[in-house]
């Protein structure tokens, strides 16, 4: 039984007369609650008494086998003290005082103030038994020097132990009798006790659970004294009421009640039986606990669970220098509507701490934490403290473009971008950019509204207008005497999102496109070298309106951890010369740990029906493709699919090692794009490559070296920043 350090057993004397009243039992009040227990409640228990006439009782050859049992137990010079004790009346008082210590009822009522504790029901108390002296003796005896608590320690030889009930009666359930015997340690038939042994063994028989009250009663019989043990057991469970359970689920409940029904009520099973329901609160993180248990007529049990409730939740911005409140940018319903702990609900502490990380991706926080306080009885204010980062301003970068595989400065890509993180102070994001490479270049402006205001499915909008160039080559491969392609679009949209369920996310959206090819002067072209058309019109330009589909599933969002994207675009032939295609496109993603090193599989796939540019094919080979060819050299295709396996394992901090292997296919549809680029370039439409490389973490994201062979026994190095996709 875990130990209650709120409830401590104190005892005080009472005298009573030879010829005392009917003694009363001790009825356990087990119905208090121990939380707010503010007075002692005290039993006496009578620990000596007669048969049905005391007269037959014979206290001097009681006391007289007292005083010779104490013989051995004393030095010589204490023998007439001790022999003394015999000769005065024979008193006895006991009683049980269920208290709590001043510091401890401090320490319960700061804790009830911060809601953090709410202390549990004591569930078993305990008798003491003393015997002392006639108050006429008192004064002799102390000035003999006699201790009185000394008597304690002597000795009365006990012919037969026996267990009834507080009527003195035989208990008609045989199995509670053998509990309560079975608790007894020094208690036996024929066995010389002490007053301290007797008050242990009580104390055993009421830990045992199953009696709410137990009286020790001596007996002087023919053959010697009789000990009984007066038990009154506790009834039988019968059925239960949980109030303030609002959070607890039913079943749960009835699981940890459901052994007990029809028996007598074991008080230490049901300690554990609201241990464990106090644990599901903690695993979950609740505020709340068991608080009161009571027991009516009829064996009906009664639980009282505190939960505390959330009363109000307010923000407070912290200056980024002195730690001190401040007045901050954004608007307090901007972080409010993040939090999924509202008014009303049982604080959970797993619960705010998912808020927190909600907050802080929004991108615009530095740092955030919530601080529970006290506020009305039963209820806790949550404060979220939040330090602002700067809202935004000018960034320049570098990366590499996948689609330059030739020339001084392959694929290197200069950047310049203004972004804003806190529009109108309520999280929305303004971002200008600006890439420009040997070839790329892409002029973006977006504007994302991260909750549309007045939506409760937590909707994102983003309006997007892009104008890009990217090099030809990934479909159309190098052109001949220096010559290039590159693919223009100008690009406008609007695009939603919004969460569909824990860790699945849906995004819609309607784009309009105007694409075509153009040459190394800048000129518009339709056909290629190879007389191939470049546009699935036969005009300049394709143009085209895409309403796109897409579902997402990440896991732990780690890239190691597990992850499924499925998308589909469909062009919407408005206008007669508006192309209209159908292209459905699918990842998946799968992390396992082995030992320090971990595996990480990957497949991809997609399909396009209807009329599209044959530079809108799935090009397949490269970096982030098939490893060990150069980009788009296995095949264009209408159709793909490409698998890859990684096993990556730590070498030297932010260093690690990986080896992997990758196949891709363009299952035999390349020659069904239009003007069959890949068979006119000779691409075979499948292959495989593996090889072995090194990770460096860095700020701009994972650097990857990496040294790949082929199936056609061709080598090359890759070289990437980021993740694969």
């Amino acid at each position: 039984m875990p130990r209650n350090d709120d409830v401590r057993f104190t005892s005080s004397s009472l005298k009573i007369p030879l010829n005392p009243p009917k003694p009363s039992p001790f009825n356990f009040p087990f119905g208090s609650q121990i939380a707010k227990t503010r007075n002692s409640l005290a039993q006496l228990v009578d620990s000596v008494k007669t048969r049905s006439d005391f007269k037959q009782f014979n206290f001097s050859r009681f006391w007289n086998r007292l005083a010779e049992s104490t013989h051995s137990a004393f030095p010589s010079r204490d023998r007439r003290s001790a022999s003394s004790i015999g000769r005065s009346s024979l008193l006895c008082s006991a009683s049980l005082s269920l208290t709590r210590s001043a510091e401890s009822a401090q320490s319960e009522d700061k804790k009830n103030e911060r809601l953090l504790f709410i202390p549990k029901s004591a569930l078993l108390c305990s008798a003491s038994l003393a015997l002392t002296r006639a108050s006429d003796e008192s004064s002799s005896s102390s000035q003999k020097g006699l201790n009185p608590s000394r008597s304690d320690e002597e000795r009365v030889l006990i012919s037969e132990v026996l267990v009834r009930n507080k009527d003195g009666e035989e208990l008609e359930r045989k199995d509670l009798e053998m509990e309560a015997l079975q608790a007894l340690k020094a208690s036996r038939d024929n066995s010389a006790l002490t007053v301290r042994e007797v008050q242990e063994d009580v104390h055993r028989i009421i830990y045992s659970g199953y009696f709410q009250s137990c009286i020790p009663v001596a007996m002087d019989t023919r053959d010697g004294i009789r000990l009984v043990f007066q038990v009154e057991p506790n009834q039988e469970f019968q059925g239960l009421v949980c109030d303030g359970a609002n959070v607890l689920p039913a079943r749960f409940l009835e699981d940890a009640f459901r052994d007990g029904y029809g028996k007598v009520i074991n008080l230490r099973r049901l300690d554990e039986a609201i241990t464990s329901i106090n644990n599901w609160y903690s695993e979950r993180g609740f505020f709340a606990l068991v608080s009161d248990v009571e027991i009516f007529s009829g064996g009906i049990l009664r639980l009282q669970v505190s939960e505390a409730e959330v009363n109000n939740i307010s923000i407070r911005f912290l200056d980024r220098k002195t730690g001190e409140p401040t007045t901050g940018k954004t608007k307090p319903e901007t972080i409010l509507r993040q939090l999924t702990t509202k008014k009303g609900q049982v604080y959970s502490i797993l619960q705010a701490k998912r808020d927190v990380d909600t907050v802080l991706t929004m991108g615009i926080m530095e740092d955030v934490s919530i601080i529970p306080q006290p506020a009305d009885t039963g209820k806790v204010d949550m404060v979220m403290n939040v330090v602002e980062r700067p809202n935004g301003g000018f960034s320049a970068g570098g990366g590499i473009s996948s689609g330059i595989t030739s020339g001084p400065l392959s694929g290197l890509i200069g950047s310049f971008a203004y972004s804003h993180r806190n529009v109108f102070g309520r999280s929305q994001k303004l971002n200008i950019s600006l890439e420009r490479g040997q070839i790329d270049s892409i002029f973006r402006i977006n504007y994302t509204d991260p909750w549309i205001e007045g939506d409760d499915k937590r909707t994102s909008r983003t309006i997007m207008v892009q104008n890009s160039r990217t090099p030809g080559t990934l479909v159309h491969g190098c052109q001949p005497a220096g010559r290039s392609l590159t693919i223009g679009r100008v690009t406008a949209g609007i695009e939603f999102s919004q969460p569909i369920r824990p860790k699945w996310s849906g995004t819609s959206g309607l784009f309009f496109q105007h694409a075509g090819v153009y040459d190394e002067k800048g000129f518009p072209v339709i056909k290629d070298h190879l007389s191939s058309p470049l546009t699935a019109s036969g005009k300049i330009h394709d143009d085209m309106l895409l309403a796109k589909f897409e579902s997402v599933y990440t896991g732990s969002g780690d890239h190691g951890s597990s992850m499924f994207a499925v998308s589909m675009e469909q062009g919407l032939p408005v206008l007669s010369e508006w192309l209209s295609f159908n292209r459905v496109n699918a990842r998946a993603r799968k992390g396992v740990e082995i030992g320090p090193a971990r595996l990480l599989l990957s497949l991809s796939g997609g399909h396009v029906v209807g009329n599209f540019p044959p530079h809108e094919a799935f090009a397949i080979g490269g970096t982030n493709s098939v490893r060990g060819y150069e980009e788009g050299d296995v095949g264009s295709g209408r159709s793909y699919a490409v698998g890859s396996g990684e096993m990556s394992f730590p070498m030297l901090g932010p260093v690690e090692g990986v080896f992997f292997a990758d196949y891709g296919t363009d299952l035999g549809s390349g020659p069904t794009v239009l003007g069959d680029p890949a068979g006119a370039r000779l691409k075979p439409g499948s292959g495989y490559g593996y090889g072995f490389g090194i990770r460096v973490d860095s700020p701009l994201g994972p650097l990857r070296l990496e040294y790949a062979f082929n199936d056609k026994h061709a080598k090359r190095f890759h070289f990437g920043v980021g993740h694969r996709n």
